[in-house]
């Protein structure tokens, strides 16, 4: 879980250490949901890539709150936003834990086994090797992965929002089929359309989104918190938006990189399309149960 924080798939290299074939799946399945974790749930923990958008959308969150003046609680932004990302983090964590919990007595139900770790002998470390073999072991790997992703995914992502037909662009045209799907998850369909081209990295969602907001027809940054706040808001971002978009950013498919490392290190087209479900699963029934109760208490 500890490695999953700073990457999935380096998070799922690591469950190599675990002897049981039943304890290791369970660690990569419930590690992609951190922000980087264990085999099948290595997916619910929040990884590098999510902490920008996660951090955004709690500075967003803040910002609609300090709009309508109202506070929270009289705490300062910068610690109610610290508390409140902190609060999604500790939500991934519980996520994994309790996915394992779960697994571990239904799907992949077993007895425990002991977990015995051997030391080897002591030895001075030689910097060279150390620096050798974690770029070929670990850096290289993952990055090999990345790159058979990431090439043909920015060619889709660039022709989706330069190619047009009937005078509107391919993202314009699957952001509005997806719309009803993402008013029901409390978003809308641009921001469904950015995690979906955002598959090769968690770090291009937030990007997409504003190309797709300005129609720009290439990736956007916006460093500016109040141009970024007044543009989101401009175009119907309310707290329950951002709310909603971080449990779905904390909780959906991992990306491609890690995908690929768990295909490689499960052998199983079905366990790895699992742990793409499980936390979609989650993050879609969470963002909905939101978005419902914020219509019921007439939230906007």
């Amino acid at each position: 879980m500890a490695m999953g924080f700073g990457c999935n798939a380096a998070g799922v290299v690591g469950c190599r250490i675990i002897d049981s074939p039943r304890e290791r799946l369970i660690a990569i399945l419930t590690n992609s949901m951190v922000p980087c974790n264990a085999i099948l749930t290595n997916s619910l923990v929040p990884c590098n890539g999510r902490f920008p958008t996660l951090i955004t959308l709690s500075l967003f969150f803040m910002g609609c709150f300090q709009a309508s003046k109202s506070g929270i609680f009289s705490i300062p932004p910068s610690l109610a936003t610290a508390l409140l990302l902190t609060g999604l983090i500790l939500l991934g964590i519980g996520a994994t834990l309790l996915s394992s919990l779960i697994l571990s007595k239904t799907l992949l139900c077993g007895m425990p086994s002991s977990f015995t770790l051997e030391l080897p002998p002591y030895r001075r470390p030689q910097l060279s090797k150390i620096i050798v073999r974690s770029v070929l072991d670990r850096t290289l790997f993952v990055l090999g992965r990345a790159l058979l992703v990431a090439a043909p995914a920015g060619l889709i992502i660039w022709l989706s929002a330069n190619i047009q037909w009937n005078g509107v662009s391919l993202l314009a045209h699957l952001s509005g089929f997806l719309d009803p799907f993402g008013r029901l998850l409390g978003m809308d369909g641009i921001i469904l359309t950015g995690f979906i081209l955002g598959f090769p990295a968690n770090e291009i969602v937030i990007p997409i989104i504003l190309m797709a907001y300005l129609q720009t027809g290439q990736l956007v940054e916006m460093s500016d918190q109040a141009q970024l706040f007044s543009l989101l808001s401009a175009h119907g971002w309310t707290a329950k938006t951002a709310v909603c978009m971080a449990v779905f950013s904390l909780f959906h498919w991992p990306c491609s990189t890690t995908c690929l490392t768990i295909g490689k290190e499960t052998k199983s087209a079905k366990w790895t399309l699992l742990s793409i479900a499980i936390p979609t699963g989650i993050g879609m029934a969470v963002c909905f149960l939101v978005a419902s109760a914020a219509r019921l208490l007439g939230l906007a």
